[in-house]
């Protein structure tokens, strides 16, 4: 198979967006013409140490490989109150699309795949944040209670169901529930760099590939990210469903990389003319990642780890960071939740190119500043607590002896 990376304009993005039976994470990795395999059955590792969060096993997919197995893993989120929302497949009207998964407060739609371990379909009962700690519910989660003491039990109703994709002939059937939504456009953050390491792994490893270990990976799960080898690897105890392989035929169309949404719901052979249109005009120059357009677009910086020498300056350097990430975050959430009726009321007035353009410059103006203020802020706290360099006095000559 040949991967076709296709680019669509704006108004093809939007369009897709309506077209789409649940809605999606704007990062779409590859779509595929055929589902994956159904989902393992593998126990969970014991979590590694206090502020772990489980980020389960799915089928991702290569152009020379096909579907291979990427093992679920303890991972420490990005910051403090990020759970972790994920990747899932789903139908997309001419082929399966994988919607990329993400950091953020809340957790979004992952199409309904009962991925386990707390990962059930909707939500995630493996645990939760309590201010600055995380909780781990032992009903779901593999914890040693002699060494995490933040620990509690609810009982959970968990949902028996190996099929790893959304939608289409056998897939889940599940849409996003309005609270689902709001959590879609919260502020995200991707993957983690451990995260993507892990994937990386996971591709170069022939075992994982589903063609090789006919939906039982000899890697189902990890006790940390990019460990593959040692007493913390789980083996998959069973395939989830009797592997079949996919029909080699010309129906079975090309898998392609998407960089953005495109039109699911025309005919194929729209579908296929609009994609060789595209790619007869496209260039293979890459383009450099542009500066983020909407406040909800915006990762959260990374914060400094106090390291002044000094543990008490310490500690009141971390409340001041962490009063200040609040009152970005609030500030963020408040343009981003504006800039989100300016769009509501562009469409309900039918506004045409040249206004809706209008409106893109104005939020760009708007994400700049706010993001040039905050950068001004973290840079003066910064400075507030970094010790300033001692100044040497040059040694005091002797009779006619010039200073070295």
């Amino acid at each position: 198979m040949k991967i076709r990376s296709s680019f669509r304009s704006l108004l093809l993005v939007m369009g897709a967006l309506l077209c789409f039976a649940a809605p999606s994470f704007a990062q779409i990795g590859i779509s595929v013409s055929f589902g994956p395999p159904a989902l393992p059955v593998y126990e969970q590792p014991v979590c590694p140490g206090d502020g772990y969060i489980w980020t389960p096993g799915y089928w991702a997919y290569t152009e020379d490989g096909g579907y291979y197995w990427v093992p679920g893993t303890w991972v420490e989120p990005p910051q403090v109150g990020f759970l972790w929302t994920p990747g899932y497949w789903g139908w997309g009207g001419n082929a399966y699309l994988f919607h990329e998964g993400y950091w953020g407060p809340t957790v979004g739609f992952y199409g309904g795949i009962s991925y386990g371990f707390g990962y059930f379909g909707n939500g995630y009962e493996g645990g939760r944040w309590e201010h600055d700690h995380f909780y781990y519910n032992r009903a779901v989660s593999n914890v040693n209670v002699t060494v995490i003491h933040n620990v509690y039990e609810t009982r959970v109703t968990e949902v028996n169901n190996r099929v790893s994709y959304n939608g289409g002939n056998g897939g889940v059937e599940a849409r996003a529930t309005a609270e689902q939504e709001r959590a879609e456009r919260e502020r995200h953050v991707g993957p983690v760099a451990a995260q993507t390491q892990h994937v990386q792994e996971a591709r170069n490893n022939p075992e994982l590939r589903a063609s090789t270990n006919q939906g039982r990976p000899p890697i189902a799960a990890t006790q940390r990210p990019n460990e593959f080898k040692g007493n913390g690897v789980v083996a998959a105890r069973e395939a989830g469903a009797p592997y079949k392989a996919p029909e080699r035929s010309a129906n079975n169309g090309a898998a392609r990389t998407e960089n953005n949404n495109t039109v699911r719901n025309e005919p194929n052979n729209t579908a296929r003319t609009e994609a060789n249109r595209t790619e007869a005009n496209r260039t293979e120059t890459p383009t450099a990642a542009s500066k983020p357009t909407h406040a909800k677009e915006v990762q959260p910086p990374t914060r400094t780890v106090p390291n002044t020498g000094n543990p008490a300056t310490d500690k009141k350097y971390q409340a001041e960071q962490e009063k200040m990430a609040k009152q970005q975050e609030q500030q963020h959430q408040k343009l981003a939740a504006q800039q989100e009726k300016d769009h509501q009321r562009a469409t309900q007035q039918n506004a045409n190119a040249a206004r809706n353009q209008q409106l893109e410059q104005k939020h760009q103006q708007q994400t700049d500043a706010m993001e040039q203020k905050h950068t001004q802020q973290t840079q003066k706290l910064q400075q507030k607590y970094t010790p300033a360099p001692q100044q040497h006095a040059a040694p005091a000559a002797h009779g006619n002896e010039k200073p070295k």
